[in-house]
């Protein structure tokens, strides 16, 4: 297969996610800094899966290119399903409007510690989870789906990663999800997962849809 994908996002490190498994299938994978003027779509979906859909589509008309669309977040058990679709502006309102997003994860990653203080750790179950759509113009071509099981920290721990990350404790690794190598890391995630599932998909294809 011989395309490039516009990913929805302006975060190096889901580009650098998505282009290290659709790479191999010789699908480039570019993120929205080529569309500077570009205002980003209200995410106002109940669900990833809306969110997704909308932001694919959206893009896919904004750019004429194939758009693949990721909507993720943190799924807290002892705070009702918080943060949720919610989590990558999760405290917004303790930022700048025009902070960047290094700024916004520690802001996201401290509000969440706050909300979590007096949880004991077998209680602090969560997950990540990750909703992908594939469009082409208003056409929904495919979607995938992908989920990791884990618990809150008490404190960040690791640099590599972003988002909520360092505060992502997986049992079975022993670590957070930002003390891993981006390999490790791709090999379990939520993101990982869905893209795996999305590029299986990808690969079974009418031949007529695979090339520009």
């Amino acid at each position: 297969m011989s395309r490039t994908v516009v990913l929805a996002t302006r975060n190096p490190g889901k580009i650098r996610e998505i282009a290290a498994v659709l790479g191999a299938l010789g699908i480039s994978v570019i993120g929205l800094d080529d569309w500077p003027d570009v205002p980003e779509p209200a995410e106002n979906g109940a669900t990833f899966g809306e969110n997704a859909r909308h932001k694919a589509r959206y893009y896919a008309n904004a750019t004429g290119l194939w758009c693949l669309a990721d909507d993720s977040g943190l799924v807290v058990d002892a705070l009702d399903g918080a943060p949720g679709v919610f989590s990558a502006r999760y405290a917004s309102d303790r930022c700048e409007p025009a902070a960047n997003r290094e700024i916004l994860d520690k802001a996201n990653n401290a509000k969440l510690l706050e909300a979590l203080a007096d949880i004991p750790e077998e209680k602090r179950i969560a997950r990540f989870v990750c909703h992908l759509a594939l469009a082409d113009g208003d056409k929904i071509l495919l979607e995938a789906k992908g989920a990791i099981e884990g618990q809150i920290g008490f404190e960040e721990m690791g640099a590599n990663g972003f988002g909520y990350d360092p505060l992502f404790f997986v049992p079975e690794k022993g670590c957070t999800t930002a003390q891993m190598s981006p390999e490790t890391k791709n090999d379990i995630s939520h993101r990982g997962k869905a893209v795996r599932q999305l590029a299986e998909q990808l690969g079974k294809m009418p031949p007529g849809t695979q090339t520009n």
